[in-house]
């Protein structure tokens, strides 16, 4: 019995010394002079290889940095599974990771497509182009996600967006939205050009690969839908997901699962 004892006794050590690990930063923003925290998963094999890819992961609106770690926690065996590295920023409550014209504090879309990725990428051993870089995330952080992926093609290769608001037009007075674009009432430009639906002509049928999820009975579920629609004109190919479900966590536990298979048959492509 004793060497079948010690055996299972070494696989168990073998399994806690390579599992997934989970690291907590401050990253300082000099554009917004503060420090923002950030967690980054390294899947478990990350002391002997070279490089990996990163897939960024943006919370939802009220959301922070830890969101997906608490309410998702098998996050941490995807990594594992999918050997990827997932960083998850804070986009404070309500940034909707934009640039805002009327916030000098709230400059999230240079953050993210600069500042963060400069750290990451220095602090990391991550694949340093587009095909080897996603990003997704759910309701404010699907349309930050599709925001930042069409404006910055050059960074990012994949985006993906589960329940994304990304028609920010149809809800001009909630979740703070003003705060950081001025009243829908007095600044319908800027909110006509801060709507993701309106950056689909930054696209090309090649220039991204894209994957949109959403439950039928999400308040967000019509605008998810004109954004496949439009896109279907456009002749933009992505995957576009419709599922039973609501606004909740229930849908995205599911959604991750499809998304992180997505994002990995795309490194995989690239590597």
């Amino acid at each position: 019995m004793k060497p079948i004892i010690i055996f299972f006794t070494l696989l168990s050590t073998c399994i806690h010394a390579f599992a997934s690990k989970v690291d907590t930063l401050n990253v300082f923003s000099e554009l917004m002079q503060k420090n923002i925290k950030a967690v980054v998963v390294l899947p478990d094999s990350y002391p002997n290889h070279k490089d990996f890819p990163a897939l960024y992961l943006l919370h939802g609106y009220s959301g922070y940095y830890n969101n997906f770690i608490e309410r998702v926690p098998k996050i941490k065996s995807l990594a594992d599974q999918y050997q990827v590295i997932i960083i998850m920023p804070d986009g404070s409550p309500n940034s909707w990771y934009w640039d805002s014209p009327i916030d000098d504090k709230s400059q999230y879309e240079t953050f993210i497509s600069k500042e963060l990725i400069a750290y990451i990428d220095k602090e990391y051993k991550t694949g340093k182009n587009r095909n080897h870089r996603a990003i997704t995330g759910l309701s404010m952080g699907g349309q930050g996600a599709l925001f930042l992926a069409f404006r910055h093609q050059d960074i990012f290769g994949a985006a993906g967006s589960m329940s994304g608001g990304l028609d920010i037009r149809s809800f001009p007075l909630s979740w703070e939205m003003k705060d950081k674009l001025g009243s829908y009432a007095e600044n319908h430009q800027r909110w006509d050009e801060y709507a993701v639906i309106n950056q689909i002509y930054r696209l090309t049928p090649k220039s991204l690969r894209l994957i949109i999820d959403c439950g039928v009975s999400d308040f967000f579920y019509q605008v998810n839908k004109n954004m496949h629609q439009k896109l279907l004109e456009r002749n933009i190919p992505h995957i576009y997901i419709e599922r039973p479900g609501s606004h909740s966590w229930e849908v995205w536990r599911d959604a991750i699962d499809y998304q992180m298979l997505f994002f990995n048959k795309f490194f995989q492509k690239n590597k």
